[in-house]
C-alpha cells in the first residue's frame, strides 16, 4: 500500500472510494441522506464543495492510498478557524468496503496528522466517533475549550492538539462553509 498526495486525475476514483464506503441503508421514510449535488452519500458532494473551496482546499493535504494500482481510500485536511487562528478540520476519511478492516484507514490518519504536524498546524478537529478517533490522540474539544460553533455536533466534536498546539487556542471551532451546506 502507497499512501500519496491526491494527483490530477484521482477525483473519479475518491468519489467510488466516498461511495463504497458511506453507502447507506436507506432510513424508515425511504430517504438516503444525500450530496447537495446529486444522490450520492454526503460525502462524496462535500469532497467536490471543498475542492471548490479556494479558502478551505489544501491539495497537499488531500491524501490517497493505492493498492496495486487503485486508490482504495481518502483522507483530507482542510482550512478551518478557532477565532484568530487558523487550525485544520479532518474529514471526511474513507476506505473503499472491500478493504476495510485492512488498517488502510489507520494509515490515512496517520499520515494526514504527520503531514499536518510537518507543516506547522496546531490542531485538527473533526466531527466522528468517540470509539475510533481517541486512539489517535482526539479528545472530546471541550476539553480544551473549543467548541464546535453549531451545538448540536458538540458530543461528537474532537480535537488533535498537533505540535504547534499553544493553549490560547480556544472558542469556537469554524468549518469551512462547505461543512454547512450539507
Amino acid at each position: 500500500m502507497l499512501i500519496r498526495r491526491e494527483r490530477t486525475g484521482d477525483a473519479v476514483a475518491i468519489d467510488a472510494v466516498h461511495r463504497s464506503a458511506f453507502d447507506r441503508p436507506a432510513d424508515a421514510d425511504g430517504d438516503t441522506p444525500t450530496s447537495p449535488t446529486g444522490g450520492d452519500p454526503v460525502e462524496v458532494g462535500l469532497v467536490h464543495l471543498l475542492r471548490d473551496d479556494g479558502s478551505a482546499w489544501i491539495p497537499t493535504l488531500s491524501l490517497v492510498a493505492e493498492f496495486q494500482d487503485q486508490v482504495v481510500g481518502h483522507v483530507c485536511l482542510t482550512r478551518a478557524g478557532i477565532g484568530p487562528f487558523p487550525v485544520l478540520a479532518l474529514g471526511p476519511i474513507g476506505v473503499r468496503a472491500d478493504h476495510q478492516g485492512k488498517g488502510i484507514g489507520s494509515a490515512l490518519m496517520h499520515a494526514a496528522l504527520g503531514a499536518a504536524d510537518a507543516l506547522d498546524e496546531p490542531l485538527v478537529g473533526l466531527l466522528g466517533s468517540l470509539e475510533y478517533y481517541p486512539r489517535f490522540g482526539f479528545v472530546p474539544g471541550a476539553r480544551l475549550g473549543i467548541v464546535p460553533d453549531v451545538p448540536d455536533w458538540a458530543s461528537h466534536f474532537q480535537v488533535r492538539p498537533l505540535t504547534a498546539y499553544e493553549l490560547e487556542i480556544k472558542g469556537d471551532f469554524h468549518y469551512a462553509e462547505p461543512f454547512y451546506r450539507l
